[in-house]
């Protein structure tokens, strides 16, 4: 982790999210490499760097750092729907055992900030006179 650098922009911007498969069945484990390879490919296509992944039978942990114009929400949408997508292209007749009507994430997800200072620390620096 660390700051990053654009044009204009510098940035230090890293969400975990936390989300789970329709009903949380416990079915990744079985398709675990493949959803880790479309993990890779989409946070690539994206420019969106995986920190730290896992994948659980029953949910997923990503912790990924993107550029500040990337809200939450997009970068969520963009994963689950592509790897969701690609998943159902691999898979399909494994997971039609379990998902039915389709759908392959729940549509809910968990989602934190993460930084390299403390909130009490940029706080303590806003309120200090000299840099003003």
């Amino acid at each position: 982790m660390g700051e990053k650098r654009s044009n204009h922009t510098v940035y230090n911007v890293n969400y975990h999210f936390v989300w789970c498969p329709k009903y949380r069945h416990s079915i990744l484990a079985h398709i675990g490499d493949s959803l880790e390879a479309s993990f890779h490919n989409v946070c690539d296509r994206y420019d969106y760097e995986i920190l730290s992944l896992h994948i659980s039978p029953d949910h997923v942990h990503l912790f990924l750092s993107a550029y500040p114009k990337h809200s939450p929400t997009e970068i969520v949408r963009t994963v689950k729907s592509i790897t969701a997508r690609e998943m159902w292209q691999q898979h399909e007749a494994y997971l039609e055992e379990y998902l039915w009507g389709g759908g392959f994430w729940e549509e809910s997800y968990y989602v934190g900030t993460a930084g390299e200072v403390s909130s009490g620390t940029i706080e303590r620096y806003i309120e200090r006179t000299e840099h003003v």
